[in-house]
């Protein structure tokens, strides 16, 4: 799933080639919106809420997107071929005189009212790249439940917006707990750094093409995606189990030596699909 920087850059793209210019095209291919024209119309801009995309237009109408998993904004010039996948998985395309806007496997997408935005965002905690960023309010938010393993405070978008599976197993590994660890537990030094870790590690991200929060050379990531590879620091296997109540796939990363704190039982080796070289989102 795409994660707050990964979005905060989807919306730069679309707010570079859109904003300040009218449609000459207004093509939504999802039924609720089959009839729906917004062409003549200027695009305000597009602005990133968490991992939620707000994409305004005049006349006080705003278009409502998450990438989920699969999602995905392509921004094409006047000619060029659009790659981002089939025809059948476009969900809408958004185009000016010389940039086209596409959305692929868009699995939300609402148009709403502008002053309506926030029944769709208005649940979100404290945006790690935006400007409502409260770092004291985050960890209050956090800590309100205690016995909730830390893994799924991180990934809880009310505590905080644009956290997701990468960036909470990372985390960890700087704080140096498992992701399993009661957030009541965590001790009071590290919680306090936790917040401006995330944002420092998300702010540090938005503006590369691969997320690195190493700061080494070879290895863009500590754990994530490395099992069973050793561990950066100690060499020790990394290890991988999914956590959450299984509803959806929440892939975990984590070093047994480097992190203290409960743990899933190791299971039977699973074979997994190799994995080609990482980028974001």
């Amino acid at each position: 799933m795409p994660e707050g920087d990964t979005v905060w850059q989807a919306a730069r793209r679309l707010h570079e080639a859109l904003a300040g210019k009218a449609l000459t095209v207004s093509d939504f291919r999802v039924p609720r919106y089959a009839t729906v024209d917004l062409t003549g119309r200027t695009v305000l801009g597009t602005l990133p809420r968490g991992k939620h995309l707000l994409t305004r237009f005049e006349g006080g109408l705003t278009l409502h997107t998450h990438l989920r998993m699969e999602g995905a904004w392509k921004v094409y010039g006047t000619g060029e071929r659009w790659r981002g996948g089939p025809a059948h998985q476009i969900r809408v395309v958004l185009g000016t005189a010389d940039r086209t806007a596409v959305g692929y496997r868009l699995q939300v997408l609402e148009l709403l009212r502008t002053r309506e935005e926030e029944r769709v965002v208005g649940h979100l905690g404290p945006d790690l790249l935006g400007p409502d960023w409260d770092p004291e309010r985050a960890l209050a938010n956090l800590l309100a439940d205690p016995a909730r393993p830390l893994g799924e405070a991180l990934l809880d978008q009310r505590n905080l917006a644009g956290i997701g599976n990468i960036y909470k197993s990372e985390l960890c590994f700087l704080l140096g707990v498992t992701p399993w660890l009661p957030v009541g537990a965590l001790p009071a030094d590290r919680a306090q750094k936790l917040p401006p870790l995330a944002r420092r590690l998300l702010e540090a991200n938005r503006d590369r093409p691969v997320r690195q929060t190493t700061g080494l050379h070879r290895h863009d990531l500590f754990v994530y995606g490395r099992a069973p590879r050793p561990c950066l620091r100690c060499h020790t296997p990394v290890r991988e189990a999914d956590q959450g109540d299984g509803s959806r796939a929440r892939p975990t990363y984590w070093c047994p030596t480097c992190q203290t704190g409960p743990a899933p039982s190791p299971g039977p080796p699973q074979r997994r699909p190799a994995r080609g070289p990482h980028h974001p989102g």
